[in-house]
């Protein structure tokens, strides 16, 4: 991969990873709630697991669609089906004092594979390999999956903390409650991604 190739892909990245979506919603959602140190395993499952998506993707899983026709349908509807329970989730967290008690943000694993289901992701991943790894050889996958490695970082971390310095304003059941709503109704906004998105 070319430099200047490389600086397209780290753009590309960047833009597409920073802007709001599942993951970035739920993070904010998560520092609000939980803060930021509890928020790192959601943080790493994002980090590392949509970027082992991209080299799945990238070695075959995107060929089931063309083969296989109803797993698109079925990646759907899982999609949308697991976006409203997490929306769910969110529309009834508990204020940050009972969170701290009985409350638990998303683990590592469950957050990396939410990737699987997230509309967002998808399109990210084949996108990304149709432009910058049209080839599908291991190498062009494997630069892919480390420059989303490296923004993630600088994504992640970017939103939890965005909502780890909104608890200041959330100091009140009453505002708690309408964020988490809000954050909630963003959540199940982005289920338009799902039912309009063509397969690649």
């Amino acid at each position: 991969m070319t430099f200047d190739l490389l600086l397209l892909l780290s753009g590309f990245a960047l833009a597409t990873v920073i802007t709001p979506g599942p993951n970035n919603l739920m993070l904010m959602a998560s520092g609000a709630n939980f803060g930021f140190r509890r928020t790192v395993p959601h943080m790493l499952g994002i980090t590392l697991g949509f970027p082992c998506m991209i080299v799945l993707v990238g070695l075959g899983v995107m060929r089931l669609f063309d083969v296989w026709p109803p797993a698109y349908v079925i990646l759907k509807v899982l999609s949308v089906l697991y976006l409203l329970y997490l929306a769910w989730k969110i529309a009834n967290a508990a204020p940050p004092k009972e969170a701290q008690a009985g409350g638990r943000p998303l683990s590592f694993l469950q957050s990396a594979a939410f990737q699987w289901v997230n509309p967002k992701a998808w399109s990210m991943a084949l996108s990304a390999i149709t432009l910058y790894a049209a080839s599908r050889d291991l190498a062009a996958v494997l630069w892919v999956a480390g420059v989303y490695v490296v923004v993630s970082v600088v994504s992640t971390t970017s939103w939890t903390v965005l909502g780890q310095q909104m608890r200041r304003f959330l100091n009140s059941p009453t505002r708690l409650r309408v964020f988490n709503r809000v954050m909630a109704a963003l959540l199940v906004a982005t289920l338009i991604l799902v039912l309009r998105q063509p397969p690649a």
